[in-house]
């Protein structure tokens, strides 16, 4: 499972992130996708976090020189691909999904109005099945999530800037309405009867929040620590505030088991910074995070042919 999160700082600028929760990782890595890569046909500049296949990135999250991001969250039980394109409109297969609208979108407006003419069909790559995947695509005005079910192809707007996965956006946003009670504030003293009541300290306002790795409970928490943290200037501090909200959503191996009894954990956490172009990430067992900048690796010589060299980049990058 997964939980995605954007903001904006005081000056406007674009924070994004995520997790990815489960019980393994699959050898995934910072990648980058230059302007002449052949899979880049809008030919921006691409950065995140993915696997590589016959030189074809296959993204978790991604963002491109512009400031648009992306990230997939697991959707199964929802999510539904039929297998040709509607009549008129492009085919688009989850797997590429995310390199498609990094490549060639700068905005969140331009993504919204393509999918009106695009449909999402089942096509896996090579030997990996079909991924049941909904996204949340942001920039500093706003985001949306896009769900592909058996009802068709739906883009929604997202006002509480948080994704989770099933059950759909529009069921999370008015499950909020359960928890508008939750506060930030302190309770003020109350008398029942002759007893004066007071709270014992801060959070007593927090009660009802809550506090299981449940996709509903993540979309509920992420969202009230999204919309509570005070605000922050500069780089480190925002970048901070990524890390410390997806971790009051993250999971913490053997608290949650899968289907299959493996314990579920959260394999990696990824920011994106559009102030300074930045993407970082850390791991459950290497919390210091480490982070590749689009300046630094658009300066380099890359092959169309050598994605996967991006990958030589890691050792050069700065630990936070």
């Amino acid at each position: 499972m997964c939980t995605a999160i954007r903001f904006t700082d005081p000056d406007g600028n674009l924070y994004f992130g995520r997790n990815l929760d489960w019980a393994y990782g699959y050898g995934e890595t910072i990648t980058f996708t230059p302007r002449n890569h052949p899979a880049n046909t809008g030919h921006r500049a691409i950065m995140g976090m993915a696997i590589t296949s016959d030189d074809f990135p296959l993204y978790f999250d991604c963002a491109n020189e512009d400031g648009l991001a992306i990230a997939g969250l697991n959707f199964p039980g929802y999510a539904h691909f039929p297998e040709a394109a509607r009549p008129g409109t492009t085919a688009v297969a989850p797997y590429e999904f995310p390199l498609w609208v990094c490549s060639n979108f700068a905005s969140v407006d331009d993504v919204e109005r393509a999918l009106a003419d695009v449909t999402l069909v089942n096509k896996g790559f090579g030997s990996f099945p079909v991924s049941l995947l909904h996204w949340i695509v942001a920039d500093t005005t706003g985001c949306i999530v896009v769900e592909s079910t058996a009802e068709g192809l739906q883009v929604m707007r997202d006002p509480a800037d948080v994704l989770a996965n099933q059950p759909g956006l529009e069921w999370h946003l008015e499950n909020l309405r359960s928890y508008m009670n939750v506060t930030p504030g302190a309770p003020s003293s109350v008398t029942w009867g002759n007893a004066t009541l007071t709270p014992y300290g801060a959070g007593a306002g927090m009660r009802g929040l809550p506090g299981d790795v449940y996709s509903p409970s993540r979309f509920v928490r992420a969202a009230y620590l999204n919309a509570h943290h005070a605000p922050k200037t500069g780089e480190q501090a925002n970048v901070a505030r990524v890390f410390r909200t997806l971790g009051g959503v993250a999971m913490v191996e053997g608290c949650a088991e899968m289907n299959d009894g493996a314990n579920e954990l959260t394999i990696f956490t990824s920011a994106f910074s559009a102030r300074e172009g930045r993407y970082y990430y850390n791991t459950y067992e290497q919390p210091a995070y480490v982070s590749a900048a689009f300046t630094v690796m658009m300066r380099s010589s890359f092959s169309a042919s050598a994605i996967s060299s991006a990958v030589s980049f890691l050792p050069k990058m700065t630990s936070q």
